[in-house]
């Protein structure tokens, strides 16, 4: 089977289960974001030098499939999304990012006035990826405004991401003793 399936010609995507909606809908764009965000945190790690950073952003990676396939799924589709074995975001989930936010806090790393992006390839993609973050986080926002998401820890979720990837930046800038940030 070929990649080109011309169904997208029209300009209609396919939801989890064929229900076809405009690839301009808001769920498309909240899981669309969550992809560009995925891709940005593959960009990151790639650049990685540090275990931490690499070991951390692809769990941060599996849990984002979790949630784009959720975002996907249609909120009717949900029971049968559910009883076919598929995973949904969980405030566990959101424990684990806090978890490492605390690991990062721990190290003391603090930030020297404002950060500004760009100190070196890593951390400049893990700013990246938390500016994208932010943008799924506020298409999944637009989704729940307009009761579309069931799932409100979607949003918790993609806050603490946030979070955590603006840490991350600054944490991978301490370790090379980059003038952005510092271990204190």
């Amino acid at each position: 089977m070929s990649i080109v399936t011309k169904s997208g010609d029209q300009g209609t995507t396919g939801l989890m289960y064929n229900r076809r909606v405009s690839k301009c809908h808001p769920r498309v764009e909240a899981y669309g974001a969550a992809d560009e965000l995925n891709a940005a945190l593959g960009l990151a790690r790639a650049g990685a030098e540090h275990d931490f950073v690499r070991e951390s952003l692809a769990a941060v990676q599996k849990d984002l499939v979790v949630l784009m396939g959720e975002l996907a799924t249609a909120a009717e589709d949900l029971p049968r999304y559910l009883k076919e074995g598929h995973e949904l975001v969980t405030s566990d989930m959101t424990s684990q990012l806090e978890h490492l936010i605390g690991k990062i806090e721990a190290a003391k790393v603090t930030p020297r006035g404002w950060a500004t992006p760009g100190a070196n390839v890593v951390s400049a993609a893990l700013d990246l990826a938390r500016t994208v973050c932010r943008r799924a986080e506020r298409r999944a926002c637009a989704l729940q405004d307009s009761g579309q998401l069931q799932n409100a820890e979607i949003v918790v979720y993609l806050n603490r991401l946030s979070d955590l990837l603006w840490l991350f930046a600054r944490w991978v800038e301490a370790k090379r003793g980059e003038p952005g940030a510092r271990s204190v």
